[in-house]
């Protein structure tokens, strides 16, 4: 989703907003810009934008030496105009006037009537702002700001904020700003600045997350969507809470909370925060999916890093809980669990539903996140609700967490991957995977995380309701032990799933089957395949094939099909002669000894081993490779997928 970057400095800083463009290439983009207060011989407002990549950016900023020591940058996400030149941040305000002419650098210069009735230029623009998230009555606003001659020269609802802040603005950035929040309605990260005020900026978040960084010796400090953004320039990170403002001058800087009361330093702490950028380098891989699904052996045994034994005790990793809200309290209380996720969060759920159902004998329901807060449902208070995010800033997760706690559910505990978000911070329990950065949009080692941490909440809770034995335990910890050299072995069956790629890329659509844990990995296959190749793909569990999937089967059709050694085996056999009878190609994941062979019609892979309650966590990794080969086959855009964006921070 969209980032930012800004900086107030003593240096020209332009270099260093392109940078943190590109660190955050990884959430996806359509467009990006860059803009500062130039202190050249005609000071004032400049910018250069792109709709290709912050390369072609770069080079720009490159050709017109465009140079600031106070500037914003921007990676956009389309949610209102298309992907255009005049639709990229950062957006400018323009006075007043009637119609608009291009200026010297390329920015759009409004024009007025005069006296007699001649076009005059109006006052060049004095605010710079970019923007993440969703202003939901931009059209109003954008009536009322034309009615006193405000020109839009975009679609977005980002202008809109532009405009406004010009509007109220008397002298004071800071003062125009808060003046102006109140007004806004929906979500926002802001960071703006002014022609007026060369040596101050001002952020404020409400719904999308701001980060405040802290220059060495206090000399400079930047905004930012993501401490990614800022790797190499400073690891002195102040988290911004929700509704806070932030005045940023050279040197110095102010927060306020959402009331506009002055915020203490132990109040927002500064933070050491080390976003290695060394992380997001792609080494020998040819692209960030292929590196991050090679990376899931390390990630899980980071994640399972320090679990000796199941305790509750490894959910109480968020230090501002409650009293009485620490994990082992909490367990012994609830009664059921609700996971509210969306996307592959929502499909590790899924699996964990099986779980914590099979194991601690627990109701479970998983929602998707998007969809719970929106409908009417029966609260219970003994419920521990689960959330599930690899960013810990998606919106519709975190909206839908407050609505939980609205309705009275205060036992809550995310399994997320980032230890400094909103998400962990408003949760009272958290499991933090340790998956590290994910640059593809497409999630992989993120996934098999969650299911690491959802497996041991799992056993935590069986434990806590007696349910887990001591001979259990070690049952389940020596499984979870060797899953890193389990999917090293699983990840050595690449050249078989590139041989299937070849037959998928000439296909425009696919059937996931599988059946009990099985049956959301297949879900998440058929996600991963339709993400980033473009073939429509659909999941259904296996029992369900004679209740129409069926019908769509032919040889153009090709089936895949998740086929441990379970207790469901032969059950699914017989869905799979239902497809071979009707012409359709089988592509099998058969554990060992589960005596499916290839035959015509029927293409099969051999896991390297069953491993039981965990098997989810193995079968899911041939079908990240199958999605990725056929994605290199067909010759899409792998890492940053059309239309889709790494972490959705707004609704």
């Amino acid at each position: 989703m969209c980032g930012i970057v800004g900086a107030v400095s003593n240096r020209n800083i332009v270099p260093v907003l392109v940078q943190g463009l590109e660190r955050l290439e990884y959430r996806g983009y359509d467009s990006c810009g860059v803009a500062v207060y130039a202190q050249d011989d005609k000071p004032g407002l400049r910018r250069a934008r792109s709709t290709s990549r912050v390369a072609e950016l770069s080079e720009q900023v490159a050709a017109t030496h465009l140079e600031g020591m106070l500037g914003i940058a921007h990676t956009r996400w389309a949610t209102h105009g298309a992907p255009a030149m005049h639709n990229a941040h950062p957006h400018f305000s323009h006075g007043t006037g009637a119609s608009s002419k291009t200026g010297p650098n390329g920015e759009s210069v409004p024009a007025r009537p005069g006296p007699n009735g001649e076009s005059v230029p109006a006052r060049p623009g004095r605010v710079a702002l970019v923007h993440n998230g969703i202003i939901e009555n931009h059209d109003e606003l954008r009536a009322a700001l034309q009615a006193r001659g405000y020109v839009f020269d975009s679609q977005t609802d980002t202008e809109v904020i532009a405009h406004l802040i010009d509007s109220l603005y008397e002298g004071d950035l800071f003062e125009a700003v808060k003046a102006a929040l109140p007004q806004l309605q929906g979500a926002y990260a802001i960071a703006v600045f002014c022609k007026d005020e060369p040596q101050r900026m001002i952020g404020a978040r409400a719904g999308s997350p701001l980060i405040l960084g802290v220059g060495k010796d206090g000399q400079e400090h930047f905004l930012a969507s993501d401490a990614m953004a800022l790797a190499g320039v400073t690891d002195q990170i102040v988290y911004l809470e929700e509704g806070d403002l932030v005045d940023l001058q050279l040197g110095k800087y102010w927060l306020f909370d959402k009331a506009g009361k002055p915020v203490t330093a132990a109040q927002r702490p500064v933070r050491t925060v080390l976003a290695h950028s060394g992380a997001a380098e792609l080494g020998p891989y040819r692209h960030y999916m292929q590196k991050e699904i090679f990376e899931q052996p390390r990630a899980i045994a980071d994640t399972l890093e320090g679990v000796e034994a199941i305790t509750p005790e490894l959910f109480d990793q968020q230090t501002n809980h409650a009293p009485g809200a620490n994990a082992a309290r909490v367990f012994e209380r609830i009664d059921s669990v609700l996971i509210l996720a969306c996307g592959t969060s929502y499909y590790s759920g899924c699996v964990a539903k099986y779980w914590i159902e099979s194991i601690a004998k627990i109701p479970c329901n998983v929602e998707v996140a998007s969809e719970y807060r929106y409908r009417d449902s029966v609260p219970n208070p003994h419920t521990l609700v689960v959330t599930i995010t690899q960013s810990g800033e998606t919106a519709d997760t975190l909206a839908a967490l407050r609505h939980a706690q609205s309705q009275g559910m205060a036992h809550t505990l995310t399994i997320c991957n980032v230890a400094t978000s909103a998400m962990v911070r408003e949760c009272s329990l958290a499991y933090v995977t340790r998956a590290g950065i994910e640059i593809g949009v497409a999630s992989t080692k993120a996934f098999t995380a969650q299911l690491a941490g959802l497996f041991l909440l799992t056993l935590c809770l069986a434990q806590a309701k007696g349910r887990l034995s001591a001979s259990e335990e070690t049952r389940h910890l020596k499984a979870m032990r060797h899953l890193p050299a389990a999917l090293q072995a699983v990840l050595a069956l690449e050249p078989q799933l590139i041989a299937w790629a070849e037959d998928f890329a000439k296909c425009e659509n696919a059937l996931f089957l599988g059946r009990g844990t099985h049956y959301p990995i297949a879900m998440e296959g058929a996600l991963k395949l339709k993400e980033i190749s473009y073939i429509h793909a659909e999941a259904y569990p296996a029992g369900e094939l004679k209740h129409g999937p069926l019908a769509l089967v032919t040889s153009a059709m090709p089936v895949v099909t998740v086929a441990p050694n379970d207790a469901l085996l032969e059950k699914l056999k017989s869905n799979m002669h239902e497809v071979r009878a009707r012409g359709g190609v089988l592509y099998v994941l058969a554990d060992a000894h589960s005596r499916i062979e290839s035959g015509e019609g029927l293409n099969v892979i051999h896991m390297p081993e069953h491993y039981g309650e965990l098997s989810p966590m193995l079968h899911v990794v041939p079908l990240q490779l199958l999605a990725y080969h056929t994605a290199c086959a067909r010759g899409t855009d792998v890492d940053k997928p059309r239309n889709l964006a790494k972490s959705v921070t707004v609704e």
